[in-house]
């Protein structure tokens, strides 16, 4: 037995503990959420990301404004663009996140964000921390709100999934305790199981949603999973007029692919790795990861982006122009109810679902066989001015 060894890994977990522990009080100490209607003008930071991502963001960004015009000229909002947050500048400045553009990110109320690169083993890159999660965690950004709705087939779900604990927060702070073994850390706290249970029926109870369900593997991952449960159901206790129950993440992920039982499901809150799976298995229903956007809200900040990866390979083979901005543009949808204008942005959300889920008068293939993602935002803003646009919306989404 190498005793040295398990001595090494005890400090190493100790240091975790502690760091951990630190945080639990700052979590207790945050400002409590900020009242954006009392927020003249509202910043919005535009960060572009890598690979693919300035180009996706750029064609999101047009229609943003395009939609936000009277608001930008009347002072409401104003856009800021936000650079520095490349692969290129984040291996150069060996950070994750790099101080300037941190502070940057930190004068805006709300950013939309492209996707970006994180290094993994076997990379050119050194081995920084995921930019999505280092955000997640500077900025305490702890609910990662993802919609899917497919209205032909009765589709309508909205996940809460936890962002700033589980494998993914300890992710870089695993131990090799030597040749032979490997061990990683997971964290489940009370507050973060909490806060992110709360978010969701406060979700529900504001949507006339009559059912939040919990997924876990508690049954098995007793500890984490088991707290998480435990305070889903403490919280469902001051929500007596809403639906609580509980389903393992194995069978849900079959569940949501039983026509019988998936149009049940309403609002789902979930730990972080679970959340991250079942959420880009839910987003093939409405037409893969491409189409989906997120949220990650916090107290003070929050963060719309798309949901998949930067995609370098399109930018080697000269194909960024033809990658498909939906995901932003869904992305964009939202920061714009998150900020105050929900009918704009349901308008949005009916215009991406007519121009890619119904008419796909452009359809994108990410080759020169599709459009461009200009011609799709061009097709989006000609779209958006159609008065008759509910109606028009109506007559696609009839359930079949």
């Amino acid at each position: 037995m190498d005793k040295p060894a398990i001595e090494r890994a005890k400090e190493h977990f100790g240091k975790i503990l502690e760091d951990q522990m630190i945080r639990m009080e700052k979590i207790k100490s945050m400002p409590d959420w900020i009242d954006l209607d009392q927020v003249k003008p509202i910043i919005i930071g535009i960060i572009g990301g890598d690979g693919i991502g300035p180009f996706i963001a750029k064609e999101a960004q047009r229609v943003l404004e395009f939609m936000l015009e009277e608001e930008a000229r009347t002072g409401k909002v104003e856009f800021r663009v936000i650079e520095g947050l490349t692969i290129e500048n984040r291996a150069e400045k060996n950070k994750s996140i790099p101080d300037d553009v941190l502070e940057n990110i930190k004068q805006c109320h709300v950013t939309l964000k492209g996707p970006t690169t994180t290094p993994r083993k076997g990379d050119p890159w050194p081995n920084i921390e995921s930019c999505n999660v280092a955000m997640r965690k500077e900025l305490d950004l702890f609910a990662n709100v993802r919609p899917v709705k497919v209205p032909k087939q009765g589709i309508n779900w909205m996940f809460f999934r936890e962002n700033t604990e589980d494998l993914y927060a300890l992710g870089p702070n695993g131990i090799e305790v030597d040749e032979d073994i490997a061990i990683d850390f997971r964290l489940i706290s009370a507050p973060g199981s909490i806060r992110i249970s709360r978010l969701a029926f406060e979700h529900a109870k504001e949507n006339g949603r009559e059912r939040v369900t919990c997924v876990t593997k508690a049954n098995v991952v007793k500890t984490s999973d088991g707290r998480f449960l435990e305070n889903f159901y403490k919280i469902a206790k001051e929500y007596p007029d809403i639906q609580a129950d509980d389903w393992y993440i194995d069978i849900m992920t079959a569940k949501l692919v039983d026509e019988k039982r998936r149009r049940d499901f309403q609002v789902m809150v979930l730990p972080n790795l679970y959340g991250d799976i079942l959420t880009d298995e839910a987003a093939e229903f409405q037409g893969g990861v491409g189409t989906a956007g997120s949220a990650n809200i916090g107290k003070q900040y929050s963060m719309f982006e798309a949901i998949h990866g930067s995609a370098p390979r399109m930018v080697k083979e000269g194909r960024a122009k033809y990658a498909d901005p939906a995901s932003m543009m869904r992305a964009a949808a939202m920061l714009i109810s998150h900020i105050g204008f929900p009918n704009k942005g349901k308008k949005f959300e009916m215009v991406l679902d007519i121009c890619g889920q119904y008419e796909k008068k452009y359809v994108l293939t990410g080759r020169d066989t599709g459009a461009t993602g200009a011609e799709f935002s061009d097709y989006v803003m000609e779209t958006l001015n159609d008065p008759n646009i509910e109606s028009r919306w109506g007559e696609y989404t009839k359930v079949d």
